[in-house]
């Protein structure tokens, strides 16, 4: 018998009033998977993840989350959350608040362990007011982990971290990846979903435009750039293959739809091209023009 998927979804449609936040969304997510939920404001991830978490009542369709319902799965602490406006209780000590939530889950994340895995040594004493938002953020995916769940759902987790702040939290997912758990987060930084997840989901309009590794997705995309260093006022409209130009200082920046063409027009006659740079779309790039064809 095999083992149940971590989250399935089927045909999912959730309505505030006459707005359709997600509209008839079909995913399915096995174990151990990390996946990043991606689109502009109002895409419907956020309300995607409250309808998994059971905190809102589709309108169609059927959730299915480790192989029970939203609230089943939550009650016996299967889901771990992290929600973008999730906040922490005033004039207690982290400490305080995270024994609250390990008591409240039949199996706990042992302390020490779980203490370490979050990144919060030293912080148990402190007041919850006393936080900087990075730190938050830290006991925020402590408390989402205390009843050692398999699934944790995360919406823009690393919202009020800095650089380092940001690295240091997804070293952490990808070792409770390592470890099985299932990690689904939708984020505005597209740099995070692309290092990170090994399959990315793409909403806008409440509608599944894509759905396959970050890879597979900017691969679809055939224009290239091509950058060099050229201090002159050379105009390269005319080069094979370039389909728009751009001069940033002395560095010149060639969309192309066939890059060998373009090298080998650019490169005859002994041409040079100083820090010569090719590269492929960026997920970024994938994205927006995958949600721009919605507009």
């Amino acid at each position: 018998m095999t083992s149940p998927l971590a989250l399935e979804i089927s045909g999912l449609s959730v309505r505030f009033g006459d707005t359709l936040a997600v509209d008839g969304l079909d995913l399915a997510i096995p174990r151990g998977a990390t996946v990043a939920l991606l689109g502009p404001n109002g895409a419907g991830k956020s309300s995607t993840v409250n309808a998994v978490l059971g905190l809102i009542r589709p309108a169609t369709g059927s959730i299915r989350v480790l192989g029970r319902s939203p609230a089943a799965a939550v009650r016996a602490g299967g889901v771990g959350a992290m929600l973008q406006h999730g906040g922490l209780p005033s004039e207690a000590r982290v400490g305080e608040v995270l024994d609250l939530a390990r008591r409240s889950f039949p199996t706990a994340w042992p302390l020490d362990d779980l203490v370490a895995t979050a990144g919060i040594d030293g912080l148990l004493g402190r007041s919850t007011d006393a936080l900087s938002g990075g730190q938050r953020q830290r006991v925020l995916l402590a408390l989402a982990l205390a009843g050692a769940p398999p699934l944790l759902l995360l919406d823009e987790p690393t919202s009020a971290m800095d650089v380092e702040g940001r690295r240091a939290f997804w070293a952490t997912m990808r070792g409770l990846a390592e470890r099985g758990h299932t990690v689904v987060f939708a984020t505005h930084h597209l740099d995070e979903a692309d290092a990170v997840a090994d399959r990315v989901v793409v909403l806008a309009g409440g509608r599944l435009l894509a759905d396959g590794p970050a890879a597979s997705l900017k691969a679809g995309f055939a224009e290239r750039t091509i950058s060099f260093t050229s201090a002159g006022e050379l105009r390269f409209d005319a080069v094979p293959g370039v389909s728009a130009t751009e001069r940033r200082g002395d560095t010149v920046v060639l969309t192309t739809a066939d890059p060998e063409a373009t090298l080998r027009a650019l490169l005859a006659d002994g041409g040079r091209l100083p820090d010569l740079e090719v590269r492929g779309a960026s997920l970024e790039e994938a994205v927006l023009t995958l949600t721009g064809a919605l507009r």
